[in-house]
C-alpha cells in the first residue's frame, strides 16, 4: 500500500492506495489561512502542516489495518517561505505563495539589482509575488530578529520531509520557484545571487521529487504511527503533484485545475522563459514546465453565490438555460488582482453590460465565461512561449456538473479529458511513491470523459472584447485599488 498526503491552502488530504491504483481510504482535514495584515497570507507550520499530517497519517495507518506500507510521498502549497532554526523548528508562520504580496518593494529592488531580462534568462520567471527570493529579503529587512536565527529555508513538503527523516532537502521544482536563487539552465542554486539575497543561509540539498530521500525515523513513528523505515520521497508543490495524478508527463501535456484559483501546468521540451508565465523545473528528472495561474476562479463563483443565495447546483442549472454570451454580459474576473499573464495585483474585477433584465443565471454564466477567457489568454501565452498544448486534462472540484468545462472547451476550442479520480495532489503523491517502488501506475487514473468544443458557440467576438477590456479600464482599476488600500489602512479595527 502507498500513502500520499497533501497540504493545501484550506484543507489537507491523504489517500491510501493499493498497488493496482484502487483508493482504499481518503481523509480530508480542513484548516484556516491566517491574514494578520492586508495582503499577508500565512500558515502556522506546527498547528496546520504538522498537526494535519499527523491526524491524516494516523487515520491512514488505522485504515491499512496491518497491511504493509511500501512508500510515502508528500506535497504542499508552494512556493512558501518557512524560516527555521538549525533543528528545523519554525521561527514564524510560513509566508504563503503568490497570494501573499507583502514583498512588492523587494521585488522591485531585486529586479533593478540583477536586471529583469537576466533574471528571466537565468531563472526562467520574472520576479513576482510567487517568488521566494524577495520574501527572504523582506524577512531580513522587516524581521531581523527572525532572520538572525534562520538556518533553514523550508516549504510545506520539505518541512514534512525534514520532520519525518531529518533530511534538509528541497526538490528541483520547488527550488525553481525560489527566484532569483535558482539557475534553471544549470539545475543548481545560483549561489552568487543567493549570497546577496540571503547571505549566510545554507540552502537545502537539491533532489528530484521522485527520489527517495530517507525513511521514517523512530521519533516520527512515535508521532504519526507510520512504520519506522518507511521510504519517504522528496515530494513537491501541490499543483505539480496534481498534474502527475492525471498523467501530465510528456511535452504537450497540460493540466487545467479548476479550484479556488485556476492553475495550469504544461510540460515542455526545454525551459521556455516568458515574462508572462512561470517557467520551472518539472517533477521528473530533467523535465521542464510552463505554469500559469489566475488569482481567482472558484473564489468568484463562491462570492457570487454568497450574494445571490442558493446552491451551486441551482446556479449552474439557471446558467445552463442562458445562451452563450450571457445575454450581453462580460466579466473580467480580476477580483483579487491577476497573476499570469498580467502580473497586476492592482487589477480589479469588472462586470460590463449589466441591465435591469439580468439575473443570477446570466451573472453566473458570465463569471464562468470570464474565467474561460482568462484560461484561453494563458493558453495563448503558453503557445507564444513555445508550449502549444496537445492534450488538456481538467481536474478539480469545478469539473463537476460539466457546464464549466464545456464553456472552457467552447471558448478555447480545445478538448479536455476528465479522469476517473479527481482526488488531486495526494493521489499524485501516492503515484510517485509507488513508481519509486517499481510499480507501473500508468493505468491508475484512466480517462473517463472527453469534453469536446462546440464550434457553433459565438465566443470569438466576446473574447476579443474581453482582451480589450483590461487595457481600457486599467487606470480606473488602479485608482480604485489605491482607494481600497487607503481604506484598509485607515479604517478602525472591528471590535470583538
Amino acid at each position: 500500500m502507498y500513502v500520499g498526503i497533501d497540504i493545501g491552502t484550506s484543507a489537507s488530504k491523504g489517500v491510501l492506495v493499493a498497488p493496482d491504483g484502487t483508493v482504499r481510504h481518503r481523509v480530508t482535514v480542513a484548516h484556516a489561512v491566517s491574514t494578520p495584515a492586508p495582503s499577508w497570507f500565512e500558515h502556522d507550520a506546527e498547528d496546520v502542516w504538522w498537526r494535519d499530517f499527523v491526524e491524516i497519517a494516523r487515520e491512514l495507518v488505522r485504515a491499512a489495518d496491518g497491511a504493509r506500507l511500501n512508500g510515502l510521498a508528500v506535497s504542499g502549497i508552494g512556493p512558501c517561505l518557512l524560516p527555521a532554526d538549525a533543528d528545523g523548528v519554525p521561527l514564524r508562520p510560513a509566508i504563503l505563495y503568490g497570494v501573499d504580496t507583502r514583498a512588492t518593494v523587494e521585488i522591485s529592488e531585486l529586479t533593478e539589482l540583477f536586471g529583469g531580462d537576466e533574471i528571466l534568462r537565468r531563472g526562467g520567471s520574472p520576479l513576482t509575488s510567487q517568488a521566494v527570493g524577495p520574501k527572504l529579503r523582506w524577512l531580513a529587512v522587516n524581521e531581523p530578529h527572525v532572520w538572525a536565527r534562520t538556518r533553514m529555508l523550508l516549504m510545506a513538503s520539505s518541512f514534512l520531509v525534514h520532520r519525518l527523516t531529518g533530511r534538509y532537502v528541497l526538490d528541483h521544482h520547488s527550488a525553481s520557484q525560489c527566484s532569483p536563487l535558482y539557475d534553471l539552465g544549470r539545475r543548481e542554486w545560483a549561489l552568487d545571487w543567493a549570497s546577496v539575497v540571503a547571505p549566510g543561509l545554507a540552502l537545502p540539498e537539491l533532489v528530484w521529487p521522485t527520489e527517495v530521500v530517507g525513511s521514517v525515523t523512530n521519533a516520527a513513528f512515535a508521532a504519526t504511527g507510520l512504520p519506522e523505515g518507511l521510504p519517504v520521497l522528496a515530494g513537491t508543490v501541490d499543483a505539480w503533484a496534481e498534474a502527475t495524478s492525471v498523467g501530465v508527463r510528456e511535452p504537450g501535456d497540460a493540466m487545467v485545475m479548476y479550484g479556488t484559483t485556476m492553475f495550469l501546468v504544461q510540460v515542455v521540451d526545454q525551459p521556455r522563459p516568458h515574462p508572462g508565465l512561470w517557467t520551472t523545473a518539472g517533477v521528473f528528472p530533467g523535465t521542464s514546465t510552463l505554469a500559469a495561474g489566475m488569482a481567482t476562479s472558484g473564489a468568484v463563483t463562491d462570492w457570487l453565490r454568497g450574494l445571490v443565495g442558493g446552491s451551486f447546483e441551482d446556479l449552474a442549472a439557471r446558467a445552463g438555460q442562458v445562451p452563450p454570451g450571457s445575454r450581453g454580459l462580460l466579466v473580467l474576473p480580476y477580483f483579487a488582482g491577476e497573476r499570469t499573464p498580467l502580473f497586476d495585483p492592482s487589477a480589479r474585477g469588472v462586470i460590463t453590460g449589466l441591465t435591469l433584465t439580468h439575473g443570477a443565471g446570466e451573472l453566473y454564466r458570465a463569471v464562468l465565461e470570464g474565467i474561460a477567457y482568462g484560461v484561453r489568454h494563458n493558453l495563448e501565452t503558453m503557445r507564444v512561449a513555445g508550449g502549444a498544448a496537445r492534450r488538456l486534462v481538467a481536474v478539480g472540484g469545478g469539473t463537476r456538473g460539466g457546464l464549466w468545462t464545456q464553456i472552457v472547451s467552447d471558448v478555447t476550442g480545445l478538448a479536455q479529458q476528465v479522469t476517473r479520480e479527481s482526488v488531486g495532489a495526494s493521489l499524485g503523491d501516492a503515484m510517485l511513491a509507488a513508481s519509486a517502488d517499481g510499480v507501473d501506475v500508468s493505468s491508475w487514473n484512466p480517462v473517463v470523459e472527453t469534453v469536446q468544443p462546440d464550434p457553433s458557440r459565438p465566443y470569438e467576438e466576446f473574447y476579443a472584447h474581453y482582451r480589450s477590456l483590461y487595457p481600457a479600464t486599467v487606470d480606473i482599476a488602479h485608482f480604485l485599488a489605491e482607494q481600497q488600500h487607503r481604506s484598509a489602512r485607515t479604517e478602525p479595527s472591528t471590535p470583538e
